[in-house]
């Protein structure tokens, strides 16, 4: 029976960069996620019999939301419901089965590489009719409405069994429980050759993949040991769990330490992999090299060709501004566009829609294509197994005669995490008050040339975003960028990106911290980093 029940706002429902962030026990107030899903439902516009998919990377409290979100979809009127099995869907599946379904749009559960557990983290993101994340402007009509809502519809239906698949009716909606992997795999089949894959891995060519306790652990059980046909084991920690294990599912150097160093011994195979929480991040790692994400977005660009679905050309490649710029020389050379974008997949969505773009990344270890509207963590691994087993060569290789005809973009990312949100905003207040004024003078000996707060001017629908990131750019064309991240729940995360270029003849074998020593004094002297912070060093640095 449908009910309406009266409510109260909360006054903290402002969705960030990937939706709505915060711990498990603030999501569980009375009214809270009800409270969001409703905002969601009144400010997409008109859905009355149309599709939604709901599904999320099976999190602590993952199953009850899901209970939550279909009871809530078929009061307010959805004509039909189509859910993940157990309430499982990763991100990029979910993307996928929007698209393929027409649906209105959907609802992910998750916070992505964030760690799970009854007192750590969850999330809930609204995706639109193109599958990829909600605008600025629906997420803006989403926090109004959630400011003063009043009501929510819902029923007193009983909870569906979502471990099996089948149809019901509930509520006077159709809820279809689907296998979560099958039609995603399929995808996958479509835009690579698996035959030849399949024939590499017979060779010999072997592959590790951690799917980190998390959601890619059944798809990559799917593709990489039944499809493929890769060694059993060659998945490891395939079980998704609510926890995650206890580890956080972030595939970085510092999380993914066990893959790292494994790749660095003598067990290493020829490509090591891991995915996170919800299935949209990658890592990538060869024998004895790790490839950082900016320098995999531009060797995926420049060898896409390789790929079944990619052998006709690319029509533009997409980077958010803190990501290096070693895809626009790759552009350059292709003679396709190059787009430079804020941070958060959403922005890329305008670009891939209109044609303009087919490769996307992050340097937040987020890759993608057009085939979906998110970034896709085993689409990037699988495109990485085709290069390798089209070529022949090592993962090494291949990045060495990269760098060797374009040069290398020496990178990283230095993470502070849980700083003093006040503190972290009286730094980027401060570096803001100065920007100026900073034009021409000297940091750790190098000369300022520009300083400023990056905005973007859409070329699709002529909006402009501003306040993306400040940019201090060096006259010998190396950067710092200072940004707070909007993926946390706790305290803020101030995040520090270094880049310096080193020409195609240089030395491409230094570490990357040494190459960029020079920048990260600079940093701490424009920023005050430590002054401000009380930090000496960096949480995680990638």
């Amino acid at each position: 029976m449908t009910r309406t029940v009266s409510t109260t706002p909360f006054d903290d429902q402002k969705p960030g960069t990937s939706g709505l962030r915060k711990k498990v026990p603030h999501f569980r107030q009375e009214h809270y996620v009800e409270n969001f899903i409703q905002a969601i439902f009144d400010a997409a516009g008109d859905y009355k019999g149309k599709t939604l998919v709901i599904g999320g990377d099976g999190r602590f409290y993952n199953r009850e939301v899901v209970q939550i979100a279909i009871r809530m979809a078929a009061a307010n009127g959805f004509g039909r419901i189509v859910v993940g099995r157990s309430g499982i869907l990763s991100t990029p599946a979910a993307s996928h089965l929007i698209r393929k379904y027409g649906a209105f749009g959907g609802i992910i559960l998750s916070a992505s590489h964030n760690p799970g557990g009854p007192e750590e983290d969850f999330g809930i993101k609204f995706n639109t009719a193109n599958g990829g994340p909600a605008p600025e402007r629906v997420t803006k009509a989403i926090y109004e409405r959630a400011s003063t809502i009043t009501e929510y519809t819902t029923s007193d239906e009983a909870d569906l069994d979502i471990d099996i698949n089948g149809t019901f009716e509930t509520g006077g909606a159709t809820v279809e429980v689907i296998d979560p992997v099958t039609d995603y795999a399929d995808l996958m089949e479509e835009l690579f050759d698996f035959e030849s894959l399949r024939s590499a891995i017979a060779r010999g060519l072997t592959i590790t993949f951690d799917a980190m306790c998390a959601v890619t652990g059944p798809y990559a059980k799917e593709i990489f040991e039944k499809r493929l046909l890769a060694s059993p084991g060659s998945v490891l920690n395939f079980m998704p769990m609510e926890d995650f294990g206890g580890h956080h599912p972030d595939p970085n150097l510092v999380h993914a330490r066990m893959l790292y160093d494994q790749m660095m011994g003598d067990e290493a195979t020829d490509l090591g992999a891991a995915s996170d929480g919800d299935g949209d991040r990658n890592m990538i790692i060869g024998r004895g090299i790790f490839v950082n994400p900016s320098d995999s977005l531009a060797m995926l660009a420049a060898n896409a060709h390789l790929a079944p679905a990619y052998r006709n050309g690319l029509k533009g490649v997409a980077r958010s501004m803190p990501t290096s710029a070693a895809a626009d020389r790759v552009a350059e050379k292709l003679g396709i566009d190059a787009y430079e974008t804020p941070t958060g997949w959403k922005f890329f969505g305008n670009l891939l829609d209109a044609g303009r773009a087919t490769i996307c990344g992050e340097e937040s270890f987020g890759t993608g294509s057009d085939h979906v509207r998110e970034k896709d963590g085993i689409w990037a691994v699988l495109l990485w197994l085709t290069i390798l087993a089209e070529t022949g060569k090592s993962l090494s290789d291949i990045a060495h005669a990269h760098w060797a005809e374009y040069g290398r973009n020496y990178y990283s990312r230095h993470d502070y995490e849980a700083v003093d949100t006040e503190a972290a905003n009286r730094l980027v207040e401060e570096l803001q008050g100065k920007l100026g004024s900073l034009a021409g003078t000297e940091a750790a000996g190098m000369t300022i040339a520009k300083a400023d707060n990056f905005a973007y001017h859409d070329p699709i629908d002529d909006t402009t975003t501003e306040n993306q990131g400040i940019r201090v750019i060096f006259e010998n064309g190396s950067r710092v960028v200072f940004r707070l991240s909007g993926t946390g729940t706790a305290g803020a995360t101030l995040r520090v990106y270094l880049e310096r270029f080193e020409p195609a003849d240089g030395d491409h074998d230094l570490d990357p911290q040494a190459a960029l020593a020079n920048l990260i004094k600079a940093a701490d002297e424009i920023a005050g980093i430590e002054r401000h912070t009380g930090r000496a060093e960096p949480d995680v640095i990638t």
